[in-house]
C-alpha cells in the first residue's frame, strides 16, 4: 500500500512521516529524488537523494521516474527502480508530495497497487508562522504561500483531508486511516 501525504509547504508532511514511521512497525518511507540542496537538518538517502539539475535532468531523459515536477525552480521526482524495490518489499510506503505528483502517480498506479492520497490542511497564519520557524527566506515564503490556494483546489482528488493544527490528533487520525484501509 501506498499512503501519500500532500499539502503545501510547511503543512508538516516530512515530520508526520517520520512520527509514523517511529510508531508503525509496517510503514517506511521512500525517499524523492530532487534538484534542490539539502536543508541543514537533511541527510542524503534519508529524506530527498540529492543530485545536480543536469543528473536530474538525465534521469529524465532515461525515463527513470514515474513521475516529476519543477516545483519552486527545482525538480522532484519519483523514482521507478526506488518504488518498485519498496512496493517488493511489502512494507506500507508513505511518501509526501505535492499535489500533481500525486495526480500523476495515482494515474500510473492505481491499478498496480492500493493508494492512499491524504492531503493536510493548514490555515495561511500558521503555515507562515511554520516556514518563518524553519528559517526560510521571505521570498521562498511569499512563494509558497503563493502556492497554498492552488494546493488547496486539489483538495477534491483526495481520499482523506486533515487540519493539522494538532501535531498528535493528526498523527492518532492518520494512524487509524492506514489500520483500516489495511484491512480493507
Amino acid at each position: 500500500m501506498l499512503v501519500i501525504l500532500s499539502g503545501v509547504s510547511g503543512a508538516g508532511k516530512d515530520t508526520i512521516k517520520k512520527e509514523l514511521i517511529k510508531r508503525m512497525d509496517n510503514v517506511t518511507t521512500m525517499p524523492s529524488i530532487t534538484s534542490r540542496k539539502p536543508r541543514e537538518d537533511e541527510q542524503e538517502g534519508v529524506q530527498y537523494h540529492f543530485v545536480t539539475k543536469e543528473e536530474f535532468e538525465n534521469k529524465i531523459k532515461n525515463n527513470e521516474f514515474y513521475e516529476y515536477d519543477l516545483h519552486h525552480d527545482n525538480y522532484y521526482g519519483t523514482s521507478k527502480k526506488i518504488l518498485n524495490e519498496k512496493i517488493e518489499e511489502g512494507k506500507i510506503i508513505v511518501k509526501d508530495i505535492e499535489v500533481n505528483g500525486t495526480e500523476n502517480l495515482v494515474k500510473l498506479l492505481k491499478n498496480d497497487v492500493k493508494i492512499i492520497t491524504i492531503f493536510l490542511k493548514v490555515e495561511e497564519s500558521e503555515l507562515r508562522k511554520r516556514l518563518e520557524n524553519r528559517g526560510d527566506l521571505e521570498e521562498n515564503i511569499q512563494l509558497r504561500l503563493s502556492r497554498l490556494y492552488y494546493e488547496e483546489s486539489k483538495i477534491k482528488d483526495y481520499d482523506y483531508v486533515i487540519k493539522n493544527d494538532n501535531f498528535e490528533k493528526t498523527v492518532q487520525i492518520i494512524m487509524t486511516i492506514i489500520k483500516n484501509e489495511e484491512r480493507l
